[in-house]
């Protein structure tokens, strides 16, 4: 299972970083991107310092991973952004950042990677969701809208690429210690967390197991599926 490109969107930081170094151990060639500089040093590792919604820019890095590699065997849409306020509080350009983030880059990355995912003989796409979608959290309207806007573009887009054996899955993790809820009150968290059937944060390790399931070469029929973590449902 080693050897393959596997392109993750958001690795600066954060589950991407720790899915880009897991991938990376297992010697697999990383191509990482955010809107910040690079946080891995290692030979097989590329990074794109770039905006998830620039077109030009996603469809420059595809060029390159075109040049460089020839395919792309994986592609993980882990790029996202939160607004945690309720409607009446945020503001429009808030809600847009949101949406533009979390759907849109999804979709451009996507969109430009089939074509290079035909190549590889075990192409998968894993789109990174959320619990705050089954949970109907209070706060996350406009981020949970975002992300069950993600988990509809997964089942459709695995109906129409399976033909070409391109799987398409995604994640919802359960609260991890990550940028997004640093700024939630704990004593949100505690009670979020006790609305699980498994009353713990997650780890990004628990995130990369679902993901190797969803890439291993015997998970060809595994498609349009979303994971939950947690024991959320």
């Amino acid at each position: 299972m080693s050897g393959r490109c596997i392109l993750i969107t958001g690795a600066t930081r954060g589950i991407g970083r720790c899915l880009a170094e897991h991938y990376l151990a297992l010697g697999d060639t990383v191509v990482g991107c955010g809107r910040g500089a690079a946080a891995i040093e290692h030979e097989a590792y590329m990074h794109a310092s770039l905006d998830v919604c620039d077109e030009a820019a996603v469809s420059d890095l595809f060029s390159t991973i075109r040049t460089r590699f020839g395919r792309l065997d994986v592609l993980i849409n882990n790029a996202g952004v939160a607004s945690m306020n309720v409607v009446a509080l945020t503001p429009s350009a808030t809600a847009r950042r949101v949406l533009d983030t979390n759907v849109l880059g999804t979709f451009l990355f996507t969109h430009a990677g089939i074509r290079l995912l035909r190549r590889s003989p075990h192409p998968r796409i894993v789109n990174l969701t959320s619990v705050a979608v089954p949970l109907s959290l209070e706060g996350e309207a406009v981020y949970a809208a975002s992300k069950s806007a993600v988990e509809t573009f997964t089942r459709i887009v695995a109906r129409e690429l399976g033909s070409w054996g391109i799987t398409c899955n995604a994640i919802g993790p359960s609260p991890i210690r990550t940028d997004l809820t640093r700024g939630v009150p704990e004593e949100a968290m505690a009670r979020l967390l006790a609305r699980q059937a498994v009353p713990r944060w997650a780890e990004a390790s628990d995130v990369a197991n679902v993901i190797d399931f969803f890439l291993h070469p015997a998970s060809a029929l595994v498609t349009g599926q979303v994971m939950y973590l947690g024991g959320v449902s």
